[in-house]
């Protein structure tokens, strides 16, 4: 039977996804309401420019002041999505004390203070939902957290920024710079006007930090996660990965040490075979990898950004939290037994594409060799062309710890036969 008296909503952040979301809970009110088992009804919204016009809303739910509105005390869920650390953590830890449940899409706030949050939500017996914090409407927590939570995750690979896959998409496709692609994607809106986040590895660092906290049952956060951005891929790059029968992709990597006594985070541009399921995934599109003991290799793929993608996200977990609050429990929580120390980039072991500058004379493809050699790492193979006095020599390893590696570019260039160091990028997927 369902109940007639509405579960109350307050909504903070009325931007792209806010009013996306408050659309839907308007026009599929009636679905909503039997997937339950009670209505769902918009009690308040808060915005900073309460003088806008939003379609579809009742300006008098309208506020400025939102932390009265969690404060309210009738509010049975709050919805944040106006992202940052500050005002959005002092407003959902203010809901759990006031007896609201929380679903956020703030991806940042989850990746510095998640443990904070879901102690706080712990404390006062209410739900952290966030599906919409990662990779848009992909499907992709719940399935980590709950329909794998009796599986050993190992390993989570992939493209979760929509931003720059469509930059290195278009790189790839068409040969365009990093310039002119970042271009075409801020005319197309998929670029903000300062995309720093997104090109830097910011955006996706946190998205990693959240993923291999709940992969690993251990607490990552984003100062855990090593970060390179994609500024610095070039065209030649691109040449260079298809003539490997490679692509480049901004990955976001969450392993598990092979003694299972660590794990690493970390976001940059790397290599991945054209024959790897993610070298597929194009434009503004997202894919997770999931490899586990049990399940074997999983793959996620899906919009993962935009109004509509992340609502659905957020929505979903509206109607999880509401079913909760109606039987009186709460879903899972944080699961951080686990405990396992970060490792360090330099403790990260993957193979690597160098291409150098050298001069084109005898003996200079002997002496880089031997650097390899004296800092432990395995050559897989090399490629010299060149002419008048002027060589480029591009070498491929077998796997080694980036810590060895680093000691190596750095013996390389002390060489007065290397010229530079043009591109150093590692090679995943294999």
């Amino acid at each position: 039977m369902m109940r007639t008296r509405p579960l109350k909503v307050a909504l903070l952040g009325c931007g792209v996804v806010g009013s996306e979301v408050a659309r839907i809970m308007t026009t599929h009110a009636d679905d909503l309401a039997q997937r339950i088992g009670a209505p769902v009804e918009l009690a308040g919204v808060a915005v900073r420019r309460p003088s806008k016009v939003r379609e579809g809303i009742d300006p008098a739910l309208v506020t400025t002041d939102a932390t009265a509105l969690v404060k309210r005390g009738d509010i049975d869920v709050v919805v944040e999505v106006i992202g940052g650390i500050e005002p959005a953590r002092s407003l959902i830890t203010t809901a759990f004390e006031h007896g609201a449940s929380v679903v956020s899409a703030n991806k940042a706030l989850l990746a510095q203070d998640g443990a904070a949050l879901h102690a706080a939500a712990e404390e006062h017996g209410r739900d952290l939902y966030y599906e919409a914090a990662v990779a848009g409407a992909i499907p992709l927590i719940r399935p980590l957290r709950e329909s794998l939570a009796g599986d050993k995750v190992n390993r989570v690979l992939g493209i979760v920024n929509g931003t720059t896959n469509f930059i290195l998409d278009k790189m790839d496709s068409t040969g365009a710079g990093y310039q002119e692609a970042l271009d075409e994607a801020t005319a197309l809106g998929y670029a903000e006007a300062d995309p720093t986040a997104d090109v830097e590895g910011f955006d996706a660092a946190a998205k990693a930090a959240i993923l291999a906290g709940i992969a690993f049952h251990t607490r990552v956060r984003l100062d855990d996660v090593h970060r390179e951005g994609m500024t610095e891929v070039t065209a030649a790059d691109f040449h260079s990965a298809k003539e490997m029968g490679c692509t480049i992709k901004l990955l976001a990597i969450c392993e598990r040490a092979q003694d299972g006594a660590s794990v690493t985070a970390r976001v940059h541009p790397a290599m991945i075979p054209l024959s790897h399921p993610l070298a597929s995934v194009r434009g503004a599109y997202n894919a997770v990898f999931v490899e586990s003991d049990a399940a074997g290799q999983l793959m996620f793929y899906g919009p993962g950004a935009g109004g509509s993608p992340t609502a659905s996200a957020v929505l979903g977990d509206l109607v999880a939290v509401c079913r909760n609050k109606l039987n009186g429990t709460t879903g899972p929580g944080e699961s951080a037994y686990a405990a396992l120390p970060v490792s360090p980039m330099g403790d990260v072991v993957t193979r690597y594409h160098i291409s150098l500058d050298v001069a084109d004379k005898p003996g200079v493809l002997a002496q880089v060799a031997t650097v390899f050699a004296e800092h432990g790492v395995s050559i897989d193979t090399v490629r010299q062309s060149g002419k008048d006095g002027e060589a480029s020599l591009v070498v491929v390893t077998h796997r080694a710890f980036d810590a060895a590696l680093t000691g190596t570019v750095e013996a390389l260039r002390k060489l007065d036969t290397v010229r530079g160091v043009a591109s150093i990028m590692r090679v995943e997927g294999e």
